[in-house]
């Protein structure tokens, strides 16, 4: 298993002149700050079904039936549609220790949202479409955290993204090492706080499934189902309101430790981020502080207070 998540990426974001027209859209962030802590599995698929560099732009088809077809603009009757499917399902079965995705947005390859789609006669419709290579991704690892390189400007969707690249290698890691029920268990307890983070009605449907761990003959098998309700839950960015309760929930275990100056302190930091004046990792500093003078066997297992590498600085660009 490699000791770091390896992440699959269209192949011009990390700076391969593989586009079209012979140029790329390579990510500063993500090849100079998350290439520090992952590797990369590029992949250009429309190179890889066998089309120059440079070519003849392609777009997205809607046939009158609600087929989608990969064409050339120029050609229109020049179709690559079975060359992608063909292409894909030779490619993607070889993911699957994989822990996330970045594609290319607005491709008719790669894209993940709001490809723009054409009719058959050439007419330009809406921005309502999947590049193919993605869609049959997604449907083939609907649990794998996936986004494109437009979504991730977005400080909070580029957090939780990272959040669930590294999450899922760990669960990834866990299997690979083999699978126990004290390893499951104990991996579900780490996340507790941070599922509460993103989901509290989820979290709370997800304790009883793990508490029904017993009951599995086929560890494997609760693998499979557990990864899929975590990811869905992770999928879902944490809000202000349920970071304040968890935090408000931590700031409980040093009642006992602190004196009444410094409870309103951390009661007035944790305000402070709740109303937004304060950055998240506010808060977090002074219950890490807290937690390094009066240490708590249960808090200091929790992966809530370190998702991701703390070098990536993703806490100070989110609320």
């Amino acid at each position: 298993m490699n000791t770091q998540p390896v992440i699959g990426i269209s192949g011009c974001l990390t700076g391969s002149a593989v586009r079209f027209d012979g140029g790329h859209k390579r990510m500063g962030f993500v090849m100079d700050g998350l290439g520090q802590w992952v590797a990369f599995q590029p992949v250009c698929p429309e190179m890889a079904i066998g089309l120059p560099v440079p070519r003849p732009a392609l777009r997205l088809v809607q046939t009158s039936d609600g087929d989608f077809r990969m064409r050339f603009s120029h050609a229109p009757h020049d179709d690559v549609t079975e060359k992608m499917a063909a292409f894909s399902d030779a490619y993607l079965p070889r993911l699957g220790a994989l822990s996330g995705f970045i594609v290319c947005a607005k491709s008719p390859s790669c894209g993940m949202e709001r490809v723009r789609l054409y009719d058959e006669k050439g007419n330009r419709g809406r921005k309502e479409g999947v590049g193919l290579f993605t869609r049959a991704l997604l449907e083939a690892y609907p649990w794998l955290p996936v986004e494109e390189d437009g979504r991730l400007h977005d400080p909070v969707l580029r957090e939780n993204f990272v959040e669930r690249v590294f999450a899922l290698h760990e669960l990834n890691t866990l299997r690979a090492n083999g699978l126990t029920r004290r390893a499951l268990l104990d991996f579900h307890s780490r996340y507790k706080l941070q599922l509460l983070a993103h989901h509290q009605a989820d979290y709370r449907k997800i304790g009883p499934f793990v508490a029904s761990l017993h009951e599995w003959e086929d560890l494997d098998a609760f693998f499979v189902a557990y990864r899929e309700k975590l990811m869905a839950i992770l999928k879902k960015t944490a809000s202000r309101e349920n970071h304040t309760n968890v935090l408000m929930h931590i700031q409980g275990y040093f009642r006992e430790h602190l004196n009444s100056r410094q409870r309103g302190e951390l009661r007035d930091v944790i305000l402070h981020y709740r109303n937004g004046l304060l950055p998240i990792l506010a808060p977090l500093t002074l219950l890490k502080h807290y937690l390094g003078e009066y240490p708590d066997r249960y808090l200091l297992q929790q992966n809530y207070f370190a998702p991701y590498p703390e070098d990536l600085g993703l806490r100070l660009a989110v609320n």
